[in-house]
């Protein structure tokens, strides 16, 4: 458990593809907020949810995006601008394959090397809403929604950016799957029988 580390779960989003929304699917039997929520709580001493109060205020406390409508890093800057700890580890809550195991990794490597942003790619895709963030990133999160630049990644500076390469997740015999995200119904009915399998 990391008390200097707070998590938190984006519930943002329109849901659009999904014609719902997707945060209050059910899944493993709960809610995929309630699971996403759990997972961070088995890592993060304190978690809270990103998102509207009246959607979510029965899931814990929530903070709302002050620059709205702004996608997930309007999430990501409401969480640094709360954040009473050095790090947050900020998650979407329509990953629900994602595990503790590599919750606690990402945590360690952002501990030991004080980055800014640590991350993880797999098949060459960085996973932006699965990584944990200094409060340092909070001048350059707010300057790009101001000018009006809302997409995460190219935002991450270099030099201070950890990427945990695919390598290194092997350890935990992870597979890409494992960062697949649900936008459509095809996606959770899918995602829904691969939770009922024998590995469930």
């Amino acid at each position: 458990m990391h008390s200097q580390v707070t998590g938190y779960v984006l519930a943002g989003g329109k849901s659009s593809r999904m014609g719902t929304n997707k945060a209050l699917l059910t899944l493993h039997g709960k809610p995929l907020i309630e699971h996403t929520k759990n997972m961070l709580t088995s890592v993060c001493e304190t978690v809270f949810i990103l998102g509207a109060r009246e959607l979510y205020g029965s899931f814990g406390k929530c903070y709302e995006d002050v620059y709205r409508d702004c996608g997930p890093l309007g999430g990501i800057h409401a969480a640094l601008l709360n954040s009473q700890t050095q790090w947050s580890l900020i998650t979407a809550v329509d990953t629900p394959f994602i595990t503790s195991e590599l919750l606690n990794y990402l945590i360690e490597r952002a501990q030991d090397s004080s980055a800014m942003v640590t991350t993880p790619r797999i098949a060459g895709q960085v996973q932006p809403l699965c990584t944990v963030f200094s409060s340092s990133f909070l001048p350059i999160a707010e300057a790009a929604l101001n000018a009006g630049k809302y997409k995460v990644e190219p935002l991450f500076p270099k030099e201070q950016t950890l990427i945990v390469t695919e390598v290194e997740l092997n350890q935990f015999a992870l597979a890409a799957d494992m960062f697949e995200n649900l936008n459509t119904p095809e996606d959770f009915e899918r995602a829904r029988r691969r939770s009922s399998g024998p590995h469930s």
